[in-house]
């Protein structure tokens, strides 16, 4: 095997144009070619340099951008996609920063909290891929009947999607409460899609805000809704 040569996924990737998971739903739906032949194997090997891929008929650039990566404050009711399609998106909010940036993971869109978006391929899949276990913090606030029963079933391993999730650490923090509202923080190495909302409907309580304050040691500390500035990891 040529050691110059690299799986497709990540020659993409590493050019700032999508995530490598991204990358191999481009690849499968047969989206991408190289060197003018269509390519819809995922891990199909290419030469690092002179090399042609394009996507849609558009030729990536070869050279490697320079690698940047971005944390921002996502607000509620914003999206993290590229498309306007559902609404405004986190990309309407960073102005002349590289729009070729991806997002690492996802918050919904009634969530907001910590966000990061890097052009750096191996990051992003260093900082998404489950083996490496990063923690994500988040702080929730919920309304509901909630006793000690509640928190004991939120950190057991609740079954979401026919899946048993790993046990997740909850703390109530102190909080002004208006009639039944509670602050909860939770502490999870996994992210299944909508995985708080899902556990907190499973035990009947009401999210009326989730904002996600850490990420891989990564924390929100000095930053306002909409606001981001540049980070190394």
């Amino acid at each position: 095997m040529d050691e110059n040569e690299i799986r497709l996924q990540k020659y993409i990737s590493e050019r700032g144009i999508v995530s490598r998971r991204k990358a191999a739903e481009l690849i499968i739906d047969g989206r991408v070619t190289v060197n003018g032949d269509l390519v819809t194997v995922p891990g199909t090997r290419v030469a690092g340099n002179d090399v042609k891929v394009a996507i849609d008929g558009k030729v990536i650039d070869e050279q490697l951008p320079a690698t940047r990566t971005i944390m921002i404050y996502k607000p509620r009711d914003y999206i993290c996609s590229r498309s306007t399609e559902q609404g405004e998106t986190v990309y309407d909010l960073l102005e002349k920063a590289d729009r070729a940036l991806v997002t690492v993971g996802r918050l919904d869109k009634n969530s907001e909290g910590l966000l990061l978006l890097s052009n750096d391929g191996d990051l992003v899949n260093r900082l998404t891929h489950p083996r490496f276990d990063h923690t994500k913090i988040y702080k929730v606030t919920v309304s509901g009947n909630f006793d000690e029963s509640t928190l004991q079933k939120l950190q057991s391993r609740m079954i979401i999607d026919d899946y048993k999730i790993r046990p997740v650490k909850v703390t109530i923090l102190p909080y002004k409460y208006k009639g039944n509202r509670y602050l909860l923080q939770f502490e999870l190495k996994e992210g299944r899609n909508r995985q708080i909302r899902r556990m907190c409907d499973q035990v009947g309580l009401k999210i009326h805000r989730l904002v996600r304050t850490e990420f891989a040691g990564v924390k929100l500390d000095g930053l306002k809704a909409g606001q981001w500035r540049e980070v190394e990891l």
